[in-house]
């Protein structure tokens, strides 16, 4: 079987992918022809890209792929896919994913393999077939090799570690729309998002925004979906300005209030030094595949919260953690305590006080924190590595008759 891979380097998940691919043998003991192609991502070349799509068209006459595979959908991929008569795998790993609701994904040539079961669920119901589930994966072969040495423990050894972003150094939309909203609706907003603070598990912020709100906040935001794909505008407020706004507030009320008990170390992007309250020892950014593994082997208890966008998936960084053997301590997410046994392979907060009290008990309890770290590791080992992955998308295009 021959197969095209889009190298897209931004992507994190991209080298695991591509190594993955490199070591699939079917049952003959054969090896996939792999065609490494390169491609530059960006959000508007990957809507539409006419210079592109001339070469990309005469370069799958050339290799004849028996499959194109990404990370993430790109429509300029289903389009001239679609052309070619090729199928096209991508499997989405990031969210929210607007190309989801970009008019290609109607094109026969896909597969799209969503990381989300929810989502997933959404779509199959909405009409949209060619759509499977597929929760992530790491890659326990290279976060194994990685091998801790006395300065890297001396460095990464903490009690509790947080890695992601606060979001506060990327595009704040509610904080710029807020001034311009009226009262009632700014107190409306509000109000949802307090409330979806108090819950874990289920998001509903989406279903909240009404007619009346919707339409206030278009007036004061000027956001709008491209001509080319048919999201609503509440998918788009609810996910851009609303979750991302709980992420927010709820990441950086977590880590303060951690912090006012015992050190933490927070990972995150240069643009948010500022952020270190009382406890809490801001390290800055740290790299995927040279520093973080480290993080994780080497804290005693690793954070995760979700981004509120991801309403059932469990995140590239909670496998992460788990296939470097670190403990995860989460937020309740739908698809991880399904692929999981909670108490057994990791361990979730219920609430802010439940959250304290679990962080005082798994950082005396060791043995048992080892011994859940160990468990999931193996199953992360045996179930949901990417070579594991391949093998089910393989399978996928085997079913799948364009």
């Amino acid at each position: 079987m021959k197969v095209l891979h889009l190298n897209i380097t931004t992507f994190f998940a991209n080298r695991d992918m591509l190594e993955a691919f490199e070591a699939y043998r079917d049952s003959d003991g054969n090896p996939l022809e792999l065609i490494k192609y390169n491609y530059k991502y960006t959000q508007d070349t990957a809507r539409n890209d006419p210079y592109f799509e001339e070469k990309f068209q005469k370069d799958l006459k050339t290799h004849c792929p028996d499959f194109v595979f990404s990370l993430n959908f790109l429509p300029v991929i289903s389009k001239v896919c679609n052309k070619e008569g090729v199928i096209y795998v991508s499997w989405i790993y990031d969210n929210p994913e607007i190309f989801l609701y970009n008019y290609n994904m109607k094109n026969p040539c896909n597969i799209v393999l969503m990381f989300d079961s929810k989502q997933y669920m959404e779509f199959m119901v909405g009409g949209i077939k060619n759509v499977r589930y597929l929760p992530l994966a790491a890659s326990t072969k290279r976060l194994d090799s990685i091998i801790p040495t006395k300065a890297a423990k001396k460095k990464y050894s903490a009690d509790i570690s947080f890695v992601g972003s606060l979001y506060t150094e990327r595009k704040q939309y509610y904080e710029e729309i807020v001034p311009k909203l009226d009262p009632y609706t700014h107190g409306y907003l509000e109000g949802i998002i307090k409330s979806q603070l108090q819950v874990d598990g289920v998001n509903f912020v989406e279903e909240c925004l009404t007619p009346e709100i919707t339409k206030k906040i278009q007036e004061v935001s000027n956001i709008y979906p491209y001509s080319d794909s048919i999201e609503t505008l509440e998918y788009l407020y609810a996910n851009y300005i609303i979750n991302r706004q709980i992420t927010i507030i709820e990441r950086k009320e977590l880590l303060t209030l951690i912090g006012a008990h015992h050190p933490l170390k927070l990972y995150t992007y240069k643009q948010n030094n500022s952020f270190s309250p009382k406890g809490v020892e801001n390290m800055g950014p740290t790299d995927y595949f040279t520093e973080m593994p480290l993080v994780f082997k080497l804290s005693k208890i690793n954070l995760n919260i979700t981004l509120r966008s991801i309403q059932h998936a469990i995140p590239l960084r909670v496998y992460d953690i788990l296939g470097s053997g670190g403990f995860l301590m989460s937020n309740f997410q739908h698809d991880l305590a399904y692929h999981f046994v909670p108490g057994e392979d990791f361990v979730y907060y219920e609430n802010r006080k439940d959250l304290l009290d679990k962080i005082d008990y798994y950082l005396v309890n060791e043995n048992e924190r080892v011994d859940i770290a160990k468990n999931a590791h193996k199953k992360i080992q045996e179930q949901h590595t990417f070579d594991v992955r391949v093998k089910e998308i393989i399978d996928i295009v085997n079913e799948y008759k364009l």
